[in-house]
């Protein structure tokens, strides 16, 4: 199994190990040419910009230009926010740790792919920048990501946002997980309550030993977990299945 997750605009401030390690070692290339390229923004005038980054943010542009130099930390420990609170991957015993570590992909503008293991800086990089000189990042790394995962065999749960899921669509094999509000008869989707969902979502599957190897058994499996899991009509081929998670 695999389980997609983007990555969090909310960082640790800081690196402490000079080592770095990275999963995913034929994303080499693309990622040296992504570094130098978000480090050559950052050092120009138009970084702010470019980087769809407000007055209060721009502190993170240090950051960027320091990226080849500044310590990293693990990726279990870089990405802080909503998504990532409800994950909790600090209070997981060592089981569902390794699982974890085994099952989570995380997509990253920067990087492309990481393991919750991968040692990295903190940075500032969406996948949703138009970056000088390749332009979109998403379609700048669609074809890498596709070389690294297509390979990968099971089950795919994507807990990812839009703008991640376009940089890797894995096909049938695949269940999109959408979060619904349900209030008054009426279902709509909520940034915030969906982030916290899909962080307890990808929780129960890593605190399972549970081998889940189809979208059916995936509804079942959180369903038991009390979660309320509607499977979609099967999908056409090469597409997702979809898999809404209702809440209050």
């Amino acid at each position: 199994m695999l389980i997609l997750l983007p990555p969090s605009e909310g960082k640790a401030p800081r690196g402490t190990s000079k080592l770095r390690r990275l999963s995913f070692p034929e994303l080499a290339s693309p990622r040296e040419k992504v570094l130098d390229a978000l480090i050559t923004l950052s050092e120009s005038g138009q970084a702010q910009s470019v980087l769809g980054l407000s007055d209060g943010q721009a502190a993170a542009i240090a950051l960027n230009r320091e990226l080849r130099t500044a310590p990293g930390l693990p990726v279990s420990d870089l990405y802080t926010g909503v998504l990532y609170d409800n994950l909790g991957l600090s209070s997981l015993p060592p089981e569902a740790k390794a699982r974890a570590t085994r099952r989570i992909v995380v997509f990253s503008g920067l990087w492309g792919l990481l393991r919750l293991g991968d040692r990295v800086p903190p940075y500032r990089l969406s996948m949703s920048v138009r970056l000088p000189p390749m332009g979109g990042l998403a379609a700048f790394w669609k074809p890498h990501m596709a070389e690294a995962l297509d390979p990968v065999k099971g089950l795919v749960v994507d807990l990812r946002s839009s703008t991640y899921a376009a940089a890797w669509q894995p096909g049938e094999r695949a269940v999109t997980v959408r979060v619904l509000r349900e209030a008054a008869g009426t279902r709509t989707v909520v940034s915030h309550m969906a982030k916290a969902t899909r962080g307890a979502v990808a929780r129960s599957l890593v605190e399972s030993p549970d081998k889940i190897g189809t979208a059916r058994q995936l509804a079942e499996f959180l369903a038991e977990r009390g979660h309320r899991a509607e499977l979609g009509k099967p999908p056409r081929p090469g597409r997702p299945w979809t898999l809404d998670v209702i809440v209050s």
